[in-house]
């Protein structure tokens, strides 16, 4: 009864659209700020981030290691060198990785003050449904970038870069080229993580429900595959495997949320009657 009381007051005093521009500008002006403090913090340590961003060109890389160790899959010699052709070619990549990587470091605190922004719009059951999102979303966007640097990047990296269609050919990779391939690498996987998350919203608004999902299970385990094989140029069965494993639990995962919230209305429909 309160809460209602609460939602009603709320209702009544709905902001116009200069307004909620204005309430959106400042959030957005935050998460800017945010996103450049990260930004100039990862700049100074520059070389920790390149440290760990160029680790995949190694031969010693930990992913190669345990690819050797488990699957007698060694890599004795990463097959290319890289290199920079442009005056301001690194400082420039410093910029552009730097940034780049302000934004990603900065996602759980852009999450919250998008989720601060649309808090307001949302009713009392709303909000209590959207409880974690943060939390959550942000989790599984790090698993995803996890996934995407330690199993991904360098698969790819690995097998186009010691790819030659002749011998007369020596593979000079450029720095740029490099770091574009690893950052959308990782950072395509950490969005496909989102997935869950995704459906849960879907469910929530009652667009999405978990039997059209389980209907089209095998065809989401056979698009899993198709994407594993396409995301991985490597030949081999083992790569592609892991790859899809991830995918197929995501969308199983997926069910699961969706259920979860289907059931929970369904509850609260009888409750109501």
């Amino acid at each position: 009864m309160i809460q209602g009381r609460l939602d009603q007051i709320e209702e009544d005093n709905e902001m116009s659209f200069l307004e909620h521009l204005e309430v959106l500008r400042w959030h957005l002006v935050r998460s800017a700020i945010a996103v450049i403090i990260i930004t100039i913090i990862i700049f100074i340590k520059l070389e920790l981030l390149f440290g760990v961003l160029l680790a995949p060109s190694k031969a010693d890389f930990w992913t190669y290691r345990m690819m050797c160790k488990y699957f007698g899959m060694c890599v004795k010699d990463i097959g290319f060198t890289l290199q920079n052709t442009e005056m301001a070619g690194q400082f420039s990549q410093a910029i552009s990785t730097s940034v780049s990587f302000g934004i990603v470091l900065s996602f759980p605190y852009i999450a919250w003050e998008l989720w601060r922004f649309f808090k307001p719009a949302l009713k009392s059951k709303e909000r209590n449904y959207a409880k974690g999102i943060v939390f959550f979303s942000s989790i599984l966007f790090f698993c995803g970038l996890l996934l995407g640097y330690y199993f991904i990047s360098p698969i790819t990296i690995q097998f186009l870069g010691g790819f030659v269609v002749s011998d007369l050919v020596i593979n000079r990779i450029d720095l740029g080229s490099y770091m574009d391939t690893i950052i959308m690498m990782s950072l395509s996987t950490a969005l496909v993580f989102e997935l869950p998350m995704v459906v849960y919203f879907l469910s929530v608004a009652g667009i999405l429900t978990p039997k059209p999902m389980r209907k089209y299970r095998r065809h989401a385990v056979v698009v899993s595959f198709i994407a594993s094989a396409i995301i991985t140029p490597s030949t081999d069965m083992t790569s592609m495997l892991a790859l899809a494993i991830p995918f197929v639990f995501l969308y199983e995962l997926s069910i699961f949320v969706s259920a979860f919230v289907y059931r929970k209305r369904l509850k609260k429909q009888k409750l109501e009657e």
